[in-house]
């Protein structure tokens, strides 16, 4: 076994909520969610990643471009030094990762590992390379309401998923809101959740966090909920529409105006701009925030919609949610793998621009009832209701009652291409962590948690076709394309 092998961890009491599936289950019992692969790992980062360059530094260290060793992907490592941190950053940190577990948006920065040595934590992320926001607008020869609609559409709706999971950003500002790429029509994705917190209903926040220019006034009051974020969402919008913050100043001249909340749409630079523009502005940055509208609120406003429109459904690119086949749980979250780990931003496109128009509240998951309303323009009321249940029956694995994003990435593939040889083989790569061609159940549990011995011997039952204890290239290559009817 290589050095993340889970026999060689050593117990590490902070992180123990990170290490899902500690109670005995089952093939039945198995939750697949994409958190399952966000385990932490014990050894040196450097056995399974190449370091590259510095992407920017922070109080706590540096955040690096990596390459995936067996794979060949780029992603983001974000370095903290643990004699750099005090009890309660460690305790932020492990926050800010179970956070980004819960999250499945696709205006959502992905996590895809964390490891420990004996000086430094490190957080992998997918790596977005398209820029910062404000810089990427800079960059525009041209910049107009319809783009800056539907770049407030994107954050409103990573914002409104972190919402509906109890989940409060408190530091949206343009520096955590990155493109997937350098691309004019670039997915924007939310990153650095590092201040985020999970609230119970009808929970109230204390501490002050943020940044100025973007912090709300209830925050400096130190009493605030989830709508602090929206605040910081319409201070973006009004940057972005007039080149400059609506409550200005030097240092602690800002927080007083924010205080205030006074803040003015000057005709010399506002008289281009529409009134639907400013009255959404208006209802974001309400200064009480109990009047204040929500994210789902500013997402569905007319000005947001009209200006950002979604466009027809193209069928043939859903094809697949029909055909899918999800029966089998263990199957299920090995492709789940794939998808979130193997397919590249160009392979997710066209689906991505397709289970957004699906997404009509933006919200991360899709309903039945949105679903339904997409195959009723192609078929009777009795067939489109037929073909939605058995849709759900196959795609909602974890049997939400919705179809999260990566379920719908996952289904709507093509399997040919999702389970191409290259891909198999880099997946049975990256969970063969010794590289003797064999993949053990310490291997997989290294990888994917949840695996203890119940499990592994359904797993084996339905892979192991010698006998021999572990799953081989060809046995896992089996038992992903033949479709195992457990």
């Amino acid at each position: 076994m290589g050095p993340c092998s889970s026999q060689q961890r050593k117990p590490v009491s902070t992180s123990q909520a990170l290490v899902p599936g500690t109670k005995p289950t089952n093939a039945e019992e198995f939750q697949v969610r994409p958190n399952i692969f966000a385990t932490l790992k014990q050894g040196s980062i450097s056995t399974y990643y190449k370091i590259e360059k510095s992407l920017g530094a922070g109080a706590f260290g540096e955040v690096r471009l990596v390459i995936h060793k067996s794979s060949g992907y780029k992603r983001a490592m974000k370095q903290i030094r643990k004699d750099k941190i005090i009890k309660e950053d460690e305790e932020n940190m492990f926050s800010e990762v179970n956070t980004l577990k819960e999250l499945d948006h696709p205006n959502i920065v992905k996590l895809h590992e964390l490891f420990q040595d004996a000086k430094n934590y490190y957080l992998v992320t997918e790596y977005l390379e398209g820029g910062e926001l404000f810089q990427k607008i800079t960059d525009m020869k041209h910049f107009s309401e319809k783009m800056a609609a539907d770049i407030m559409k994107q954050i409103l709706a990573g914002v409104v998923h972190c919402h509906e999971k109890k989940v409060v950003h408190r530091d949206l500002k343009p520096e955590n809101i990155l493109f997937e790429n350098k691309k004019p029509n670039s997915n924007l994705k939310i990153i650095d959740f590092g201040t985020s917190r999970k609230m119970e209903t009808n929970q109230n926040l204390t501490k002050r966090l943020g940044t100025p220019y973007y912090i709300a006034p209830e925050v400096l009051k130190r009493n605030y909920n989830e709508k602090c974020d929206v605040w910081s969402c319409g201070v973006i919008l009004y940057i972005m529409l007039c080149g400059y913050p609506p409550f200005g100043g030097q240092d602690q001249e800002i927080l007083q105006n924010i205080e205030l909340g006074k803040y003015e749409f000057d005709p010399e630079d506002w008289n281009k701009i529409s009134e639907d523009a400013k009255n959404l502005i208006k209802r974001m940055l309400t200064k009480d925030y109990q009047l204040r509208i929500s994210a789902q609120e500013a997402y569905n406003d007319p000005w947001i919609q009209k200006n950002a429109p979604n466009g027809p459904i193209d069928m043939k690119a859903i094809k697949n949610l029909s055909s899918f086949f999800g029966k089998n749980k263990v199957r299920a979250a090995l492709m789940q793998f794939i998808t979130t780990n193997l397919m590249t931003n160009t392979e997710k496109e066209g689906l991505l621009n397709e289970f957004k128009k699906i997404d009509k509240d933006g919200n991360g998951q899709i309903s039945k009832d949105e679903l339904l309303q997409v195959y009723m323009k192609q078929y009777d009321e009795i067939k489109a209701k037929q073909m939605v249940d058995d849709i759900f029956e196959k795609v909602d694995i974890n049997r939400s009652g919705f179809v999260d994003f990566t379920e719908f990435m996952m289904s709507a593939s093509s399997e040919e291409k999702l389970l191409s040889k290259i891909k198999l083989q880099q997946a049975f790569n990256m969970f063969d962590t010794n590289g003797d061609g064999q993949i053990s159940r310490e291997e997989l549990q290294e990888i994917m948690g949840g695996v203890d011995d119940n499990l592994w011997t359904e797993i084996l039952q339905m892979c192991d076709a010698n006998g021999d204890g572990q799953i081989s290239q060809q046995e896992f290559i089996d038992f992903l394309v033949k479709k195992y009817q457990q």
